[in-house]
C-alpha cells in the first residue's frame, strides 16, 4: 500500500494548466508531470504536517479528490512515481525517523569536511551605519574595551591551534591542508591592519594550499592593491546601499562624510587586480527605489561586464535598536518586488535576488549539469566554522561575535583549544531533523531550517527554532522561473560566487 511522502513538493508552473512539477526532498527528483497525475499524487496525502513556529506554510490547493479509477495512473507510471521517491510504504512516522537518520548521516559528513576559518583583526569600523548589529560596540564607550587590533603573537597562536580543531572533524595530522580563511570585523582592512592581514597570507601559505577571502567596507582596500587578486585575496564582498547620494546617506563615517566614491574607487582596482567582488546592497522600503539608479551606475562603470563581478540584494533585518522594524522587507517580499522591477527595467537585471542561487542550482538540475544541493544545517555556523576575534575567543557565528554568553572557546597562551563543549555541540547540533516542525516540513533539506540568530530573535532566546522567512513561496516561484527559462531554451550560465552565504 503506497501513500504519498510527506516530502512531496508541488510547483505550478505559470501558464499552463495541463502541467506542473513535482520535486522530492531526500531523493533529490524533480520531474515534469501532468496536472492529473499530480493531482492523484495529492489526494494520497495523510493529513498536514503541523504549523511552522513562525509565519505559515505556503497556500497550497487542497487535494482533490481522485480515488476513481479514471483519475489513476498507469501501474507503469506509479512505479516511476515510487522510485522517484513521491510514493512509499512507509508510513509519515516511518518516514520521518528514516529522514531523520538519512539527515544525521549526511550532517555527519559535513562535520569531516574540512573546517573553515575567519579572522577578526579588529571589532573596530571606520564607518557608522546604522543598521549594523555591531553598531554598540563602536558607539557605547561600555564596549570600547573590544575595540583594540590582533596581535602577530595572536595570529601564530591562532595558527599553532588549527590542527587541533581539525582533529576534531576527524582531519588527519598528515593531511594536506585545504584551507578557507576569510577575514571579517569591525572592518578587516583597515590600513592599520595591514601587518596582521599580511601575517595571516603568510602563514597560511606555508600550511599550504589555502584561498582567502574578506567581507570588507571597502574605504580602505588601496592599502592592500599588491594582496589583491588570485595569489592573494582572490574575492571580496563589498557593501554598496544605493547610487551615490543614497548611499552617502546610509554609509557614512564618524563624521557624517559619505563613503561612496573611495568604495568606487577600490572597486575597480579590485576588478584590475583580478579578484572576486560582490557587492551586496541592503535593502529596505527606504532604498528599494533607487536600486535602479543603482544598477545604472553599475552598468556605467563597467563593473557587471567583469567575469569576477556579481551583485545580489539583502533584506536588512531589525538587529538593533535603531532599525525601524516597519521599514523591514522579508526575504520573500524583497524577491518579489525586485522580480517585479526587473521585469519593467531590464537593466536591473544587474543586481542579483537573494535566491538566484536557487534558481541556478534548478537551472542545473534542468540542464542535467549536476544534482541538487542539500542542506541539512542552514549554514557553517553548525558544520565547522571557527570565527578568531582579537582576543583569542571563538565563535561559531559571525553575528553572534564578541557575545561572551554565546563564544564556543578560546585559544590560550599554549595554543590549546578551551572549548565550551556544551556550546560547541548545540551549534553543530542544529539539523533541520533535530528541530520537530523542520523534520516533518517538505522543503526542508533545500533551506536547511532558516538563521539560528534570527530564529532565537523570535523565539524567546532559542536558537533551536526554524525560521522560514516565506522558503515555500520563495523556492516554488524559483524552481518555476527555472523550468521556464529551460523550457524557453534560454542559455544556462553560472556565474562566480563570490558572495558569502555561510
Amino acid at each position: 500500500m503506497l501513500r504519498t511522502s510527506s516530502y512531496t513538493i508541488y510547483v505550478d508552473l505559470p501558464g499552463s494548466e495541463e502541467e506542473m512539477l513535482l520535486v522530492h526532498t531526500y531523493t533529490g527528483a524533480f520531474d515534469r508531470v501532468s496536472r492529473r497525475v499530480a493531482t492523484w499524487v495529492r489526494s494520497l496525502e495523510a493529513g498536514r504536517p503541523p504549523k511552522p513556529l513562525y509565519g505559515e506554510w505556503t497556500p497550497e490547493p487542497s487535494p482533490a479528490v481522485a480515488d476513481d479509477e479514471a483519475c489513476r495512473p498507469t501501474e507503469a507510471t506509479i512505479e516511476v512515481l515510487h522510485r522517484r521517491g513521491y510514493l512509499t510504504p512507509m508510513s509519515r512516522e516511518q518516514e520521518e525517523e528514516f529522514f531523520t537518520r538519512y539527515v544525521e548521516k549526511l550532517h555527519a559528513l559535513q562535520l569531516r569536511r574540512w573546517p573553515s576559518y575567519l579572522f577578526m583583526p579588529t571589532y573596530d569600523c571606520n564607518l557608522r551605519c546604522a543598521y549594523c548589529f555591531q553598531d554598540h560596540m563602536r558607539t557605547d564607550s561600555r564596549f570600547a574595551h573590544l575595540l583594540r587590533r590582533m596581535t602577530p603573537e595572536m595570529v601564530d597562536r591562532l595558527f599553532a591551534a588549527m590542527p587541533k580543531i581539525e582533529a576534531l572533524h576527524g582531519i588527519p595530522a598528515e593531511a594536506t591542508p585545504q584551507l578557507d580563511i576569510g577575514f571579517f570585523g569591525g572592518e578587516p582592512l583597515l590600513a592599520a591592519n595591514r601587518p596582521i592581514v599580511e601575517q595571516v597570507l603568510r602563514r597560511g601559505r606555508e600550511r599550504g594550499e589555502a584561498r582567502f577571502w574578506a567581507i570588507s567596507n571597502g574605504t580602505e582596500l588601496d592599502a592592500y592593491a599588491d594582496l589583491l587578486g588570485p595569489a592573494g585575496v582572490g574575492s571580496v564582498q563589498i557593501t554598496l546601499d544605493g547610487p551615490p547620494a543614497e548611499h552617502d546617506r546610509r554609509r557614512v563615517y564618524a563624521s557624517g562624510e559619505g563613503s561612496w566614491e573611495r568604495i568606487a574607487r577600490n572597486v575597480d582596482l579590485s576588478l584590475e587586480r583580478g579578484a572576486q567582488v560582490a557587492i551586496r546592497t541592503n535593502v529596505d522600503r527606504t532604498n528599494l527605489d533607487g536600486l535602479a539608479a543603482l544598477a545604472a551606475e553599475i552598468n556605467a562603470r563597467g563593473w557587471d561586464r567583469s567575469p569576477n563581478f556579481s551583485s545580489q540584494v539583502a533584506p536588512i533585518r531589525a538587529s538593533n535598536d535603531k532599525t525601524d522594524a516597519s521599514t523591514t522587507l522579508d526575504s520573500w517580499e524583497l524577491d518579489r518586488r525586485l522580480t517585479a522591477m526587473r521585469e519593467e527595467d531590464p537593466r536591473l537585471a544587474v543586481l542579483g535576488r537573494l535566491d538566484d542561487g536557487l534558481r541556478q542550482q534548478a537551472r542545473r538540475i534542468f540542464a542535467r549539469r549536476g544534482l541538487p544541493t542539500f542542506k541539512p544545517s542552514f549554514c557553517s555556523a553548525h558544520t565547522g566554522m571557527y570565527i578568531f576575534d582579537p582576543f583569542g575567543d571563538v565563535y561559531a557565528c559571525w553575528e553572534k561575535t564578541g557575545d561572551e554568553k554565546v563564544r564556543i572557546g578560546h585559544v590560550d597562551e599554549d595554543s590549546e583549544v578551551r572549548f565550551n563543549v556544551d556550546l560547541r555541540a548545540l551549534w553543530q547540533g542544529r539539523t533541520v531533523a533535530s528541530n520537530p516542525v523542520c523534520r516533518k516540513c517538505r522543503y526542508n533539506l533545500f533551506c536547511g531550517g532558516g538563521c539560528a540568530v534570527l530564529a532565537a530573535g523570535h523565539a524567546g532566546g532559542d536558537f533551536y527554532r526554524n525560521y522560514c522567512d516565506g522558503f515555500a513561496h520563495r523556492f516554488r516561484a524559483s524552481v518555476a522561473e527555472a523550468y521556464l527559462d529551460h523550457a524557453e531554451g534560454k542559455a544556462y550560465m553560472d556565474r562566480p560566487d563570490a558572495f558569502c552565504d555561510l
